[in-house]
């Protein structure tokens, strides 16, 4: 069991691509279960295989703190055919990841609050007048809720010129960020996938649904390929990215139920 969830996981509980990447450079297994089920275990709802629960690479048994994420991470096992392929299992890749930092979920925490002293939102385009204005839309609203609701006042810049930010407004966006570690670990994969703790935030607090966050996260991404086309290689990696997305949102919805769910 342990060996099978190193090759689904990966061994990396922080960057949710880079175990997309070693899953894919290793040989799928064939599926040696015959059902996927749940049952109640301490702290919340064990996810099992013929019975017996999964469990990490260390050894660590994966518990989720609600039904409805066991269930669904059950489903993932049950929606396999003859051979395991990872890509499909997102939500059993972070549950394996979640499980791995418990320990240390303050650390998990303080990295993507690394994101808040250089976030997208606080760097901007000069030009095209076009572009100006759709990062605008986008993004000004989630500062302004910073800055109205959490006290939390940034600073922006033009380019890629580096602007130090207040640490009180730092300060007063971490002091809101989740405690459990599920939540904390789904806002830390956001926050990866856009570049953004800010958008990160907004999406947990219901300010911004998992549509707007996505389209916020690839404002100048979108521009360039209007301009010049779509690159399938940029697309595939950015389909990929939105499949760990999905599954961050859903764990945010069940533990947050003010967080909008993703379509």
């Amino acid at each position: 069991m342990r060996e099978l969830f190193d090759e689904v996981a990966g061994h990396s509980p922080l960057d949710p691509e880079e175990a997309v990447r070693r899953a894919t450079r290793t040989p799928r297994r064939k599926r040696f279960y015959k059902e996927a089920g749940t049952a109640v275990a301490d702290g919340g709802f064990a996810v099992t295989l013929d019975g017996k629960p999964i469990r990490t690479p260390s050894g660590r048994q994966v518990v989720a703190p609600a039904s409805a994420i066991a269930e669904a991470i059950a489903a993932e096992w049950n929606a396999q055919g003859e051979t395991i392929d990872p890509l499909t299992m997102p939500l059993t890749r972070f549950a394996n990841s979640v499980a791995e930092i418990t320990d240390r979920v303050d650390a998990v925490a303080d990295d993507a609050a690394k994101y808040l002293g250089t976030d997208l939102l606080f760097y901007r385009a000069g030009h095209p007048e076009a572009l100006v204005a759709r990062e605008a839309a986008h993004w000004d609203p989630v500062l302004s809720w910073a800055a109205n609701e959490l006290g939390a006042h940034f600073i922006l810049s033009e380019g890629i010129v580096h602007a130090a930010q207040p640490p009180q407004a730092i300060k007063a966006a971490r002091g809101v960020f989740p405690a459990d570690p599920w939540s904390v670990a789904a806002l830390h994969v956001v926050t990866t996938l856009t570049g953004s703790a800010l958008l990160a935030l907004a999406l947990l607090h219901g300010v911004r649904d998992p549509d707007q966050v996505w389209a916020a996260a690839y404002v100048d991404e979108d521009w360039n390929a209007e301009k010049w086309g779509v690159d399938e290689e940029v697309a595939a990696r950015r389909a990929a990215r939105l499949v760990d997305f999905r599954a961050a949102v859903r764990i945010l919805k069940e533990l947050n139920p003010g967080a909008p769910s993703s379509r």
